[in-house]
């Protein structure tokens, strides 16, 4: 007969998942990284389940890993709630929205599309450049450029988004470019710059908010999804780039698609990118910036 599993197991297990390793997880949970291993070997074996790939640079989850993430993660809801009843509050689902910077900021402008103070949840925006690991809870709906290949992850195509090289309207359209550093450098958008027009490249940002200001200033030219672009007064658009358009997939997993908060989320947005179908493809103008 096997024994119970630990509740403190679980969440040393999530500190170790959540942090990829040990030594992160240790110092989240107060233990050493020597204790954390030793319950995580145990915690495989009162499982019968090989939980972690151990490997140099840290721990990464197996499949039966993840299934068990899903499993602990409800657990840990489930805790978060009794102690919230227990001490008078209404426990709130969150949902974590995953997006690049421009479309977190398009969304956060359209809340009230998505949400109401009345809602029996809040949302969270997580804007990142790079992929959140929807398999490990680090977002609830991530907003993609392609279609999901994990077989635990569900996907739903929104449409297409355009992208243009910009301008100051009105102002001197000298070859001058603004380019992008930082996490912000990994988006095609701004390789399509880095690998075409580094010699001209003026100025950079490691922040996209900072990019738009840099234009409406009139330092040179930059590449903006043409939602962006579009609705900005102070811009004009000079030339669309083709080989940028990419598909639009909102992306969550397989086992949250049916919880009613996530559930009325992902409506909300889909039913706010078909509204918005002609600006995102570029083919519209948009509210001012």
């Amino acid at each position: 007969m096997k024994s119970p599993v630990d509740w403190e197991d679980i969440r040393l297990f999530l500190a170790v998942a959540r942090g990829e390793g040990l030594s992160a997880a240790a110092r989240q949970a107060g233990s050493s990284p020597a204790t954390l291993g030793r319950r995580m070997t145990a915690l495989e074996r009162s499982l019968g389940q090989r939980l972690f790939v151990r490997e140099r640079l840290g721990y990464r989850l197996t499949e039966p890993g993840r299934q068990f993430l899903v499993q602990a993660e409800e657990m840990e809801a489930a805790a978060t709630g009794i102690e919230r009843w227990r001490d008078g509050q209404s426990p709130r689902r969150t949902v974590r929205i995953s997006a690049g910077t421009w479309t977190s900021w398009f969304l956060a402008r359209q809340i009230d599309a998505l949400w109401s103070p009345g809602e029996p949840w809040t949302i969270d925006f997580v804007a990142a450049n790079a992929r959140l690991d929807i398999a490990r809870g680090q977002a609830d709906i991530g907003v993609r450029n392609r279609r999901p290949e994990e077989p635990w992850l569900a996907g739903r195509r929104t449409g297409d988004v355009a992208f243009a090289v910009y301008g100051r309207r009105g102002g001197r359209l000298e070859e001058r470019w603004i380019g992008v550093t930082g996490d912000g450098a990994v988006t095609p958008s701004a390789r399509w710059v880095a690998e075409r027009h580094a010699a001209a490249t003026v100025v950079r940002g490691n922040d996209p908010r900072l990019i738009l200001d840099l234009l409406r200033r009139g330092v040179g030219r930059a590449v903006l999804p043409c939602f962006v672009g579009d609705a900005d007064p102070e811009l004009d658009r000079l030339q669309e780039i083709e080989e940028l358009r990419h598909q639009q997939w909102l992306v969550l997993h397989q086992d949250e698609r049916r919880h009613p908060a996530v559930r009325a989320v992902i409506e909300r947005i889909v039913r706010l990118m078909r509204d918005n179908r002609a600006l995102l493809r570029g083919e519209g103008s948009g509210p001012a910036v």
